[in-house]
């Protein structure tokens, strides 16, 4: 089974994304924000999806330790903030993709599902 690594600080939509993703046959280990997921970062995922604006690290930050930890992710990125979004492809490691929110959580599964099966 594939694994997801998420990270995202918005209570409501973690757990709706864990549920849908689950659903969509991935296994998802949730994270409240970029603290978390860095202290798991080395146990080899699939894909890490992650917000980008959290407390403690940002999802940039911990986008760049996944990278270094394991060449070759699949980085998913998901933002509220234009701005972000906007110059977040200039920071984030090479092929990562940007959602800025909303964004409707089929989307999201759609989005993953064409990421990993381009692998």
């Amino acid at each position: 089974m594939r694994r997801i690594l998420l990270a995202e600080d918005d209570d409501s939509l973690r757990g709706f994304l864990t549920r849908a993703l689950e659903r969509a046959g991935y296994q998802v280990t949730a994270c409240a924000d970029g603290d978390e997921a860095a202290a798991v970062i080395d146990e080899g995922w699939d894909l890490l999806l992650t917000d980008i604006v959290m407390p403690g690290l940002d999802g940039i930050e911990v986008a760049r330790l996944a990278a270094a930890a394991q060449p070759g992710l699949r980085i998913m990125f998901i933002t509220g903030f234009a701005a972000v979004a906007l110059t977040a492809a200039d920071r984030a490691p090479p092929g990562a993709k940007v959602l800025s929110k909303p964004v409707h959580l089929r989307e999201i599964v759609a989005e993953v599902e064409r990421m990993m099966a381009a692998a």
